[in-house]
This record gives C-alpha cells, sequence and structure tokens, in this order.
C-alpha cells in the first residue's frame, strides 16, 4: 500500500465523522447526528461527493456514505469537516453488512452512484441492485422509502430494470440520458469522480429511481439468472 494511502487510513480513524465496523448503532443514528433529520445513504460512496452533496443541499437531512476504500472515504470525510457539515458521516464496510449498522425503517433512501457494474456475468450477484443487496435495503427502508440509480453503465441501467419488472416493484423515474431531460432535479446535477471518468464510455448517464414495495421472493432468483443468460445469448 502507498505511502499516501497509509496516511489517509490512518487520518480517518481519527475523524469524528468516521466510524469503520461501529457496532450497537442501529436505530441510534439520530442520536449520533443529534437531530430527528431523515437518513440517507449513499453506497459505494467512493470520495462521498454525493453524501457531501446532499448534505449541503438538504441540511435537515442526515446523509452516510458507506464504502470499503478508506483512502477515498478520506476525501469526503474531509471536506464535509472543512465545510463545517455536522450531518454528514461516513462508514468503512462491506455494503452486505448495511443490516449491522441500521434498524429496520431508519433509512428513507438510498443513493447507488456509480457502482462497479460487475459486467461478468458470473459476477452479476455482486451488483449493488441485485435482488440479494434489494432484501437487504428493504429491511432498513422506511416504508416507501426510495432507492436511487446513477450509473453510466448501459448494462447495469438494463439489469436493474430487469430486476424491477421481475419482481414487480415500484419504478417511479427512469431516464437513460439524465441530461437531456428538460428539467434535471439539483439532486442529479451532483457529479461524482467516476461520472467524470466515463469509465463506460458511454456518453450518456442513466438513471431509476424505484421502491422496494413488495418482498422478492428467493425462488426469482433463478429466473432471473436465466433472463440474464438468455440476453447474453441474443
Amino acid at each position: 500500500m502507498g505511502q499516501k494511502k497509509l496516511i489517509r487510513f490512518e487520518a480517518i480513524k481519527h475523524f469524528p465523522n468516521v466510524l469503520e465496523y461501529p457496532q450497537d448503532m442501529q436505530g441510534k443514528w439520530n442520536g449520533f447526528f443529534k437531530n430527528d433529520g431523515a437518513i440517507i445513504l449513499e453506497l459505494a460512496c467512493g470520495k462521498g461527493e454525493y453524501a457531501v452533496g446532499l448534505g449541503k443541499m438538504h441540511p435537515n437531512t442526515n446523509c452516510i456514505g458507506i464504502d470499503i476504500k478508506g483512502n477515498r472515504i478520506w476525501r469526503g470525510a474531509k471536506t464535509a469537516l472543512d465545510n463545517g457539515l455536522n450531518n454528514v458521516a461516513f462508514i468503512r464496510s462491506q455494503i452486505d453488512k448495511v443490516t449491522d449498522y441500521f434498524a429496520p425503517n431508519e433509512v428513507s433512501e438510498i443513493w447507488i452512484t456509480f457502482p462497479d457494474p460487475q459486467l461478468r456475468g458470473s459476477r452479476a450477484k455482486k451488483r449493488l441492485t441485485h435482488p440479494r443487496f434489494l432484501r437487504l435495503y428493504k429491511k432498513i427502508l422506511k416504508e416507501g422509502g426510495l432507492v436511487h440509480l446513477k450509473t453510466d453503465s448501459p448494462d447495469l441501467y438494463q439489469f436493474t430494470l430487469t430486476v424491477i419488472n421481475l419482481f414487480e416493484l415500484e419504478l417511479l423515474e427512469q431516464s437513460d440520458n439524465v441530461y437531456l431531460q428538460e428539467v434535471v432535479k439539483p439532486e442529479l446535477m451532483i457529479k461524482t469522480h467516476y461520472e467524470g471518468l466515463d469509465i463506460a464510455q458511454s456518453n450518456r448517464i442513466h438513471y431509476i429511481c424505484f421502491r422496494i414495495n413488495k418482498e422478492l421472493p428467493v425462488e426469482k432468483d433463478e429466473a432471473l439468472k436465466q433472463l440474464l443468460s438468455e440476453q447474453d445469448t441474443d
């Protein structure tokens, strides 16, 4: 590991707005923030541009970025501290541990911004909109809570629509080219480091907003796997 990463890993251990694998925090986040604001998560937050951006935009909410990469979290956490954003915090952990940190009905919104699309079919279960992750999100989201996906990957966009359709979830918004819309809501104008890289080289940004308004039966996962297999052979 490079010296710069080591320095940042050590630094976040002393940041008051960074928790690494926190214990006994379920149901206690409003106490941590010392307010009753709604809790918004940014998953696989990287440098935390959305956690910071949403925290600035909505000062009465509490925004928490989650990522395993401590050197990336350092950037967002330091920006939040430098700007006096007491409503922004970060958790260093894997995403699949999210139910260890939040109680049922504790989270109002989840943002998934430019995650690794895990393009190989064999890695579909690692996509953050795969039903195995959605089941975790459902456990912590309030009734009517929102899930947002913003990505430059057309494959992840279509995969997520396939999941929503198969499991009959409530699709609220979709766009396969966000910045061509007549009106772009302010939240979608926040840009992450990875958006600027245009890794997918698609020259467009995709967006989906949906609710996990019903259970996701595990039995349907096999049907999803079959659908993906058929799409790969088309």
